[in-house]
């Protein structure tokens, strides 16, 4: 039943790229004519996500604790650098310039990518005292890395481990998706709003909710994807060590 579950959403998740992939790809071919190569896209890629943390650092040190613009342009950003993280793999395949370094490129870079934007992120939750939500994130990107971290070492023994609710595509959108999303209903409810239960001293939710609740979920989902992994990879492994006595 996991099997045929895993199976399912995988398949999924593949219809869905390739759906993509459709509506990408003249713009990837434009990409190609004006001579851009798959490691200036993911250089490109690479920029956009120093500017996601810039704009998460401005938000802290200009805005106030219930401005949530800077949260807003900074989740439109991400999506938008998001999309050259599937970019520079089809420039690479459509315009027949793949590489092994290409390859290794892309993946540093992604990495370096995902610790500055969790760098803006961190630095703009503590800076308007956010506490609780700065560790979630810092959690999330923890089992971010490790989900990266094992796949990696799996694939240096020998085998090859994918898969998981949150790899780097979702982590993206949902990060992206969230933070423009509450950036858009402050401007109906303000930064500020608070949603107070009869009988509960505190609030239990508010604007910014809609940006720190997700990142709960993801500090959560991204280390059980890692562990996962790591249940996987040791089945593998064991099976290799059985064929090769």
């Amino acid at each position: 039943m996991e099997q045929q579950t895993t199976t399912l959403r995988r398949s999924f998740r593949t219809n869905l790229q390739l759906g993509i992939y459709k509506v990408i790809d003249p713009f990837v071919k434009i990409l190609i004519k004006i001579g851009l190569t798959p490691n200036a896209v993911t250089t490109i890629g690479f920029v956009l996500n120093v500017g996601v943390a810039g704009i998460f650092i401005l938000g802290a040190e200009e805005g106030n604790r219930g401005d949530l613009s800077y949260v807003g342009w900074a989740g439109g950003l991400i999506l938008f650098a998001g999309l050259f993280d599937m970019l520079d793999g089809q420039v690479a395949r459509l315009g027949n310039m793949k590489s092994i370094f290409g390859a290794l490129y892309d993946s540093v870079l992604d990495r370096y990518s995902e610790l500055i934007m969790f760098l803006g992120i961190c630095y703009y939750l503590v800076a308007h005292h956010y506490f609780l939500s700065s560790i979630a994130a810092f959690i999330a990107l923890i089992g971010s890395m490790m989900v990266s971290y094992v796949r990696a070492r799996a694939e240096g023994l020998g085998v090859e481990i994918k898969g998981g609710l949150m790899q780097r595509p979702e982590r993206v959108v949902t990060i992206g998706l969230f933070a423009a999303l509450s950036g858009i209903v402050a401007q109906y409810i303000g930064g500020n709003y608070k949603l107070f239960i009869p009988g509960i001293k505190f609030h239990v939710f508010e604007t910014i909710s809609i940006f720190t609740i997700p990142i709960v979920i993801l500090a959560v989902l991204t280390n059980i994807t890692a562990f996962n992994r790591l249940r996987e990879a040791k089945k593998a492994l064991m099976k290799l060590e059985e064929e090769g006595k």
